[in-house]
């Protein structure tokens, strides 16, 4: 927690730990090593500094990473509650939907869902809900289910309560735990997905620094070498 705080905090006050420009570079300080002076981490292939971009493309990254997982809580979260209290027909509806995405693995989803809407962070950002939205349907459809058969259900029905004040008072409350933990575990998941659309061309359109392109440079002299080198190399 610590550290994903740190890089948080990274992220936001970027221009105060960084030279604050990660878009400018010249073909005079391309590809300087690890621990230049000025360039901490090096440059990269068009003399960009690597810890300025590394820094800058957290932003990025980090809103990829978390506003997929938001929209599916909000949509998927709601379809779960939804088909896990109301049961029957509905129920059958909703789920036999969600078994549709499953029959394709899931990460097979992002790559083609963004090729389709082409590049850029609106388009990463919902082609990654479309991964996360079956699988918090499932989670929260089976808690809502296990919640709707207890007395406390069934006492507030014969009260006169009405469906929408139990689903907010009794059925809420006694499933967002089990869903905000698994929630939060797709966090890092959406964190590598996005990476991996950028670093195929269809996440962030060039010049935007996010993480998958500051490590496709070390990805190409790695490629390109025999050995591991530090990247940037000299």
């Amino acid at each position: 927690m610590l550290v994903f705080l740190l890089i948080v905090a990274l992220a936001i006050f970027a221009p105060l730990v960084t030279n604050g420009q990660p878009y400018s570079g010249s073909a005079l300080d391309r590809l300087k090593p690890i621990g230049t002076p000025g360039a901490l981490l090096g440059t990269d292939e068009l003399g960009r500094d690597m810890w300025t971009r590394l820094v800058y493309g957290g932003r990025l990254s980090l809103v990829a990473g978390a506003a997929p997982v938001m929209i599916a809580l909000l949509l998927g979260g709601g379809l779960g509650v939804v088909a896990g209290y109301a049961g029957g027909r509905v129920n059958s509806a909703i789920m036999r939907t969600m078994d549709v995405f499953y029959a394709f693995p899931q990460c097979s989803w992002p790559s083609p869902s963004a090729r389709v809407m082409g590049t850029g962070l609106a388009s990463t950002i919902i082609a990654l809900s479309i991964v996360f939205i079956p699988s918090l349907v499932r989670i929260t459809e089976t808690a809502a289910t296990r919640v709707r058969s207890m007395d406390y259900i069934d006492a507030a029905r014969a009260s006169g309560v009405s469906d929408l004040q139990i689903i907010r008072h009794q059925v809420l409350p006694n499933i967002l735990g089990p869903v905000l933990v698994y929630t939060a575990s797709l966090a890092s998941l959406s964190i590598i997905l996005a990476a991996g659309l950028s670093f195929l061309g269809l996440g962030m359109p060039p010049p935007n620094a996010d993480w998958a392109r500051c490590s496709t440079p070390c990805a190409r002299r790695s490629m390109s070498s025999r050995g591991w080198p530090p990247c940037p190399a000299s």
